[in-house]
């Protein structure tokens, strides 16, 4: 897509964010001050579910022809398919689907898909998975043929989307051929993150959350079903500190555990690909 193909249009950002966690915004509110210097666009602006500023009033004061709205979310499900088209007022085919390009008065929408279904989120989970080797306390990083890859997600039976994205995800990095395993772990379906050290077959294990911020299940959850004991985690949270030590040894393995993929710089680039797919005309439906 040409530079200046975006100039007449907005990009507006939509995630989850939350009134007890600030930095459940900060992943969106990076990716929007990256894509802003980037100038492809004529104005970039974050809204937010569940904190200020709120949807609509976000979308009332973009003024350009165009406007993007990108959902900054893991995987389709109820808040991508359901909330925010109510609020975005998107009609549906007669198949039930959602019409991603509408009109609104003057102006065009169109509505991205999430984030984090796109197939370049693949590079993001691998640049984080080399990332937080290179800042564990050995010497050398671990051969990743000698490496679990795992993948952690929520998982919900109210949301099979969740586990979807995640073996989906699965799947292609098993396909790159760069680690010697790759499984994916859930907080509330089985595998779950407590049966990381008996799934991983090799010595080394990089455990990856596929979430976009960190918060409560990063910084507690994950660590305590690791094995951590919870009065050590609340201690480090109050200090500051990280609540799990990359590489932490236990049952003869080293394990690190990465940040949410959410602040990775690459994830900029996913969201200019969903706007770059949501400007390209859909074939006609019946």
């Amino acid at each position: 897509t040409p530079r200046d193909s975006f100039q007449d249009a907005a990009l507006l950002l939509v995630a989850h964010g939350s009134t007890l966690n600030a930095g459940s915004a900060a992943p969106t509110y990076q990716h929007a001050r990256t894509l802003r210097r980037q100038a492809v666009f004529a104005q970039v602006t974050e809204a937010f579910l569940q904190q200020d500023p709120p949807l609509a009033g976000a979308l009332r004061r973009i003024a350009e022809p165009r406007i993007f709205v990108a959902p900054v979310f893991i995987s389709e499900g109820w808040f991508t398919e359901t909330v925010i088209p109510s609020v975005l007022e998107l009609p549906r085919h007669p198949n039930g689907t959602l019409r991603r390009s509408h009109t609104r008065g003057t102006q065009a929408l169109h509505y991205c898909r999430p984030v984090g279904s796109h197939p370049g989120m693949t590079r993001v989970l691998q640049a984080r998975a080399a990332q937080v080797t290179l800042l564990g306390s050995l010497k050398n990083p671990p051969p990743p043929a000698q490496t679990t890859l795992l993948i952690a997600g929520h998982g919900t039976s109210y949301s099979p989307a969740s586990r979807t994205a995640i073996e989906r995800q699965v799947s292609l990095l098993r396909d790159t051929g760069r680690y010697g395993q790759v499984e994916g772990i859930f907080l509330e379906e089985p595998p779950t993150i407590a049966d990381a050290w008996h799934i991983a077959r090799l010595p080394h294990i990089v455990l990856v959350p596929f979430f976009i911020s960190d918060g409560l299940h990063t910084q507690e959850d994950i660590p305590e079903m690791l094995g951590e004991p919870r009065d050590s985690i609340r201690r480090r949270l109050a200090a500051g500190m990280p609540t799990w030590i990359n590489p932490t040894c236990r049952h003869g393995k080293h394990l690190w555990c990465a940040p949410a993929i959410g602040t990775d710089p690459l994830l900029s680039e996913v969201i200019l690909e969903r706007v770059r797919e949501a400007s390209t005309p859909a074939p006609s439906m019946p």
